[in-house]
């Protein structure tokens, strides 16, 4: 009864927020106060910007678009289902979570400042990938890869130490050294690659710290309701609606509410799956990677089927609902538009919510299939 109370309390919260910032127009006020202070550091740091572009060169362009994959898309897309093809399903999940609240969060900021980038020219933009050009279209403060990388990187020593019961003071402060320095050249980077101003990555590690401290002191209670509270997935579907709409709509659309549904629907999908499956495939006894229970070759083999399986999943559901949604839309008379699918932005900022359909099938299968696996 008391876990229905609170799931009751925290879904109602969540209406009233959206049904205040709504009345009193919350986020345009809250952006009149900001976005100023913060577009005047972007132009101002653009000197800093230019002194370090000075020192360019291709095998520092190559390192530091290297590191900047580390928080990307594709990386979240395959090293998640290794985590949980290796036995580390608690691991896997909470990874999945933090990386979904640092989405969520990091992409509310940017478009409730609405601050820009620094300006191409006379600063040179250096975009290696698709993941990196779409990135180049959402707004600056704060750096989402310098924010992701505090968290995850914090989290995974946190975890790791925790792990191994290491109590060695050389270990820990090796393992926190590894992660300042991939938390400091990844921010480095980002100015290099001329995709952040130096405001950019002090917001992004200021709030990175925040969120990490605060993932930190929930974390389990968060895992043990996933595993075994009541209601969960029904109470994740409620929480997971409410949140499309208690995002911020920004001044100029971007990819970022696309980029949330989507990371959205991986956490319904690993929600589901686990309340489903917690005690056939990801309890604590389940056989884990250089064990005699689950040898190289398995998880090798895992990979073989896995990927290949992820990879058909993720084609065939985006060209099922290719075909449904747009029959649906008429039928409803919902106008549907995407930025994913569409290679310039045509929407507009009271669009956002239509692209809802098209970015939920982005991923959710693939997790699906992770849990299957």
């Amino acid at each position: 009864m008391e876990s229905v109370v609170w799931q009751g309390l925290a879904l109602s919260g969540i209406f009233s927020w959206i049904v205040i910032t709504c009345y009193f127009d919350v986020t345009k006020k809250i952006r009149s106060l900001l976005q100023p202070w913060v577009s005047h550091h972007v132009v101002s740091g653009t000197s800093i910007i230019l002194k370090i572009q000075k020192h360019q060169h291709k095998f520092l362009d190559a390192l530091f678009s290297g590191l900047s994959c580390i928080v990307s898309v594709p990386f979240y897309t395959a090293f998640l289902p290794l985590l949980f093809w290796s036995g580390h399903g608690k691991l896997a999940r909470q990874m999945t979570l933090l990386m979904a609240l640092c989405d969520y969060l990091g992409n509310c900021i940017k478009d409730v400042v609405s601050a820009p980038r620094p300006n191409c020219p006379p600063v040179r933009r250096i975009t290696a990938t698709k993941d990196e050009e779409e990135n180049a279209l959402e707004y600056g403060l704060p750096s989402s890869h310098t924010l992701n990388t505090v968290c995850l990187s914090g989290f995974l020593v946190c975890y790791v130490l925790s792990y191994t019961q290491s109590e060695g003071a050389f270990v820990k402060l090796g393992a926190v050294t590894l992660a300042c320095l991939l938390v400091g050249f990844n921010g480095f980077g980002r100015i290099y690659l001329g995709m952040h101003s130096l405001i950019d990555i002090i917001g992004g590690l200021v709030f990175g710290f925040m969120i990490l401290a605060i993932w930190l002191s929930v974390h389990e209670y968060v895992d043990a309701f996933i595993v075994s509270g009541q209601n969960v997935t029904s109470f994740w579907a409620a929480l997971s609606f409410l949140l499309l709409f208690a995002y911020p709509t920004p001044e100029f659309p971007t990819p970022s509410f696309e980029y949330h549904t989507a990371f959205d629907g991986v956490v319904f999908g690993i929600v589901t799956g686990i309340q489903q499956t917690y005690h056939q495939f990801h309890h604590e006894a389940v056989p884990r990677i250089f064990t005699s229970q689950l040898t190289i070759p398995t998880f090798l083999g895992r990979m073989l089927v896995g990927i290949p399986t992820i990879l058909i999943v993720k084609f065939c559901s985006k060209a099922l609902a290719k075909w449904i949604l747009p029959v649906v839309s008429n039928t409803l008379g919902i106008p549907i538009k995407s930025t994913s699918y569409v290679p310039m932005l045509n929407g507009s900022a009271t669009d956002k919510k239509s692209s809802l359909a098209w970015s939920v099938v982005d991923l959710v299968p693939s997790l699906f299939s992770h849990l299957r696996l």
